[in-house]
C-alpha cells in the first residue's frame, strides 16, 4: 500500500468521525404543523449526510485504487509517447 493510500484512508476515517460528531451536535428544530404540511420542505440533514457519505466513499475508493489508476495512466502515457 502506498503512502497516499495509507494516509488517505486515515484521513477519510478521521473526516467521517468528525462529520458524524458535528452532525450529532446540530440541534434539531421542532416541526410545526405549518412546516410539516409544506410539500416542498426537504430533509436537509438527510441530504447533507448522503452527500458527505458519498464524498467519503469516493475518497476511500480513490485511496484504494490510486496506485492502480496511477499505473494505468503511466502506461497509457508511455504508449502515447512512443
Amino acid at each position: 500500500m502506498t503512502f497516499m493510500a495509507r494516509h488517505g484512508l486515515a484521513l477519510v476515517a478521521a473526516m467521517a468521525a468528525l462529520i458524524g460528531h458535528s452532525l450529532a451536535a446540530v440541534p434539531r428544530a421542532r416541526k410545526t404543523a405549518a412546516l410539516a404540511d409544506h410539500p416542498e420542505r426537504g430533509d436537509v440533514p438527510g441530504w447533507v449526510m448522503i452527500t458527505l457519505m458519498s464524498a467519503v466513499l469516493v475518497a476511500a475508493l480513490l485511496a484504494l485504487a490510486g496506485p492502480a489508476l496511477e499505473a494505468m495512466f503511466n502506461q497509457a502515457m508511455d504508449t502515447v509517447g512512443k
